[in-house]
């Protein structure tokens, strides 16, 4: 294919962006659903919202449904949410509880019923399948794996582990793959979790998180309480800017104050604010009392689903007195404020007249273009080769 971007060459110090099509263009989404997203672990929902057996949920992978669900041996499972008779979808809710007394998955069509590890059990008339059909046609499987706490779900077979490919990329961030596990993610609970309907591209969200450049006119009151982000520089793909170190009793809210003691792994030198992202499909926002990820799933070229955990260390978000409303209302107005600018560039990329550029301060954004284009299979134009 021909290389991105199209356009003059801006000037010196500038690169430009990714063309708008990339952004806009429906059939350009069908092949990012193709290369990018089923080639890839993505991100579904905390381990713990299906804590017991017969717990499932669906998530909407591109034209796939994916059911997700907790057998009574406690492991996590996933599966093409498809009955092997007609294609009939198995599970329509979001989320529930399978079956009579959690034990099986029915379809609502001829009755075929599988059990919770993805065996076929039960259908009228099961005698008369030929030899071999009960065991052939069980759920067909989705590769499925817990990490940080996480349920993460690849629909191709030959995608790497996740821990190899997001965990090199966390130790890429934060110098260490000890650092990421000092978070101690995996035990967290989480306090708030709020999902966003986004009328922009997915890649305009990921690129507004990975540049600090916006965040002195479009987030006043995180400047208040972090002045390092008013500078510009730095990226939020790595330590905030100027290190953004936090002060004992200080934290990421609307006050300036922590919302809880530092997470108990921590090292006395972990007092910073890391981000990252583990491409595609999700972010980490890491602090020393608090952990927010960040989830996208695309729905179209111009939509994208956005859900934002926020997560404690275990005994104080159970504690009667914690009160996370500070950090989650800073978080949530900082939120809203990037979506409101988000969409606005997505009504912007429209235009015949569009051809984005990056500025020194948004350089990181070079290495998610790299990162998209590679997927694709696209040609990397000699602009994005370093950076």
């Amino acid at each position: 294919m021909m290389a991105p971007p199209a356009g003059p060459t801006p000037p010196e110090g500038l690169v430009p962006g990714l063309p708008g099509r990339y952004y806009t263009d429906e059939d350009h989404f069908a092949r990012e659903r193709r290369l990018v997203f089923a080639r890839s672990w993505q991100c579904v929902d905390r381990a713990e919202a299906l804590a017991e057996p017969g717990r499932f949920l669906v998530y909407p992978a591109g034209d796939d449904s994916v059911l997700v669900i907790r057998g009574k041996d406690d492991r996590l499972r996933a599966f093409h949410n498809v009955c092997r008779h007609r294609g009939a979808r198995l599970c329509t809710e979001e989320t529930g509880a399978t079956g009579a007394l959690g034990k099986s998955v029915r379809c609502m069509y001829h009755g075929w019923s599988y059990a919770l590890d993805g065996r076929l059990t039960a259908a009228p008339n099961l005698a008369d399948l030929p030899p071999g059909a009960r065991e052939q046609l069980g759920l067909v499987p989705v590769r499925a794996q817990e990490w940080l706490g996480y349920l993460w779900v690849n629909l191709d077979g030959q995608a790497p582990p996740l821990p190899e490919t997001a965990g090199r990329r966390a130790a890429a961030v934060l110098g260490s793959p000890a650092k990421l596990d000092r978070y101690g993610v995996g035990a967290l609970r989480r306090a708030s979790s709020i999902t966003y309907d986004v009328a922009a591209n997915w890649k305009v969200i990921t690129e507004n998180f990975m540049e600090c450049y916006h965040c002195a006119p479009l987030h006043p009151q995180l400047t208040a309480v972090l002045p390092q982000f008013a500078s510009g520089y730095g990226t939020m793909t790595g330590a905030a800017p100027d290190g953004a170190a936090f002060a004992a009793g200080r934290g990421y809210s609307l006050s300036g104050r922590a919302a809880g003691p530092r997470l108990p792994g921590l090292e006395p030198g972990d007092g910073q604010l890391h981000a990252l992202v583990l491409y595609p499909t999700a972010f980490l926002v890491l602090t020393p009392d608090h952990v927010a990820v960040y989830r996208l799933n695309p729905v179209s070229a111009g939509r994208t689903t956005l859900v934002v955990d926020t997560m404690f260390a275990p005994g104080h978000a159970e504690s009667d007195d914690f009160d996370p409303d500070d950090t989650i209302s800073l978080r949530d107005l900082t939120v809203r404020q990037d979506i409101e600018a988000v969409e606005r560039c997505q009504l912007g990329m429209r235009s015949s007249a569009y051809q984005g550029v990056l500025v020194p301060a948004e350089h990181a954004i070079i290495g998610f273009y790299r990162d998209v284009l590679g997927s694709l299979g696209e040609p990397l134009p000699p602009a994005y080769e370093h950076g």
